[in-house]
């Protein structure tokens, strides 16, 4: 086999299991619309980057380009944030995106990476237990032992990749990581090196390379950010969803595309249950109803637009291998209760309370009031 003939199996193989990923990496689920936006962009683009900062933000918020492709939304909020969002990334200021969990914190900035330089997997995954590492570089022990401190025994952090190779890093969860590992970022954010002290040597980032950091404003408190290296972010917060409309668009674009690779229908037949199920985490979550009339206890929970894909998505499977495919409030009931109860003493009387109060009175709501009462028994 020639050298171009491995390449091309090796670039078939690649294909094939971005095909049968379950979740498959933003720059191959999307990958035709990416092309066509390389094809079309005419845009100065910065240094290392595959697309312009219009063609970025066209990938986001959806458009449709002159040779006809359709390149779907991905984010559906303000324009200005994504634009924001963008622009900070083409400058030296990393991009910091905050927000209430489930506001797509992530999945805005795996697409804003898989736009900017075609690769989202340069991740650090924040944890309590995140080590310096992670973040700066770690070593081969068998080489070090066997060798001694060199490059070759260095073991580079995709921070340490992404300045080396010009590219966009994504840190998640920065406020989980402890506050001594966080600071480390400061030297990496502020002057753009990262020492190795080991080998009395330097990595300096080239053009190109930027990070992203998503962090949720519930975790204040757990490990916040340092004075210092928060000025080294320019800070986007994403909010909920403005209307009812727009989260229930949200909804059913996420569930239909998590239900395509589970083989699931399509959820547009239970538009009316999505609709159902974005009302009642909406009320929850604000505390009164749709009308206004009446005022209501919120409980614990966060009720996000993430976890009502989530309510949807198990409510479509169990309407697919336990009914007949249709997406209805019995299907849907049992995804609710979870979301909503999560502290049984508190959330159980704010749930029931709403149950009689508010879906027991309203028009066209008996079979999931019926649904809820049941599965709350």
């Amino acid at each position: 086999m020639t050298v171009s003939e491995t390449a091309a199996a090796s670039a078939a193989a690649t294909a094939d299991v971005a095909t049968q990923a379950l979740r498959p990496h933003a720059e191959d689920a999307f990958a035709h619309e990416l092309k066509a936006l390389v094809a079309a962009d005419d845009r100065p683009r910065p240094a290392r980057w595959q697309l312009s900062p219009w063609a970025v933000s066209t990938y986001l918020l959806g458009g449709t380009l002159p040779d006809g492709t359709v390149i779907t939304p991905k984010y559906v909020g303000p324009r200005r944030l994504v634009e924001v969002a963008v622009t900070t990334l083409a400058t030296d200021r990393a991009l910091l995106l905050l927000g209430v969990p489930g506001t797509a914190k992530t999945w805005v900035s795996e697409h804003l990476a898989a736009a900017v330089s075609g690769d989202s997997t340069l991740l650090v995954q924040g944890t309590a237990g995140t080590p310096e590492e992670a973040v700066r570089y770690g070593w081969n022990y068998a080489r070090l032992l066997a060798h001694g401190p060199s490059r070759e025994a260095l073991v580079p952090s995709p921070l340490m990749r992404a300045m080396a190779e010009g590219m966009t890093a994504r840190v998640e969860e920065l406020t989980r990581i402890p506050a001594d590992v966080q600071d480390s970022l400061i030297t990496i954010l502020s002057e753009k090196t990262l020492p190795i002290p080991e080998l009395g040597q330097e990595v300096q980032a080239v053009r190109g390379f930027n990070v992203i950091a998503t962090a949720n404003d519930r975790d204040r408190g757990v490990n916040e950010l340092s004075s210092a290296l928060r000025r080294r972010f320019n800070t986007v917060v994403l909010p909920l969803p403005a209307t009812p409309d727009e989260e229930v668009d949200i909804v059913s674009r996420r569930v239909d595309q998590i239900g395509r690779s589970l083989d699931l229908p399509s959820g547009t037949d239970g538009l009316a249950e999505i609709r159902r199920v974005v009302t009642v985490f909406r009320e929850l979550r604000d505390g009164v109803t749709t009308d206004g009339r009446t005022k209501l206890k919120s409980p614990t929970g966060t009720l996000s637009t993430a976890e009502a894909i989530s309510v949807v998505t198990n409510g479509l499977a169990l309407a697919t291998h336990f009914g007949d495919g249709v997406l209805r409030p019995g299907d849907v009931a049992a995804g609710i209760l979870g979301a909503v109860v999560r502290d049984p003493a508190a959330d159980r009387v704010v749930w029931q309370e709403y149950l009689e109060t508010v879906v027991r009175e309203r028009d066209g709501w008996k079979d999931f009031y019926r649904a809820c009462r049941e599965v709350s028994a």
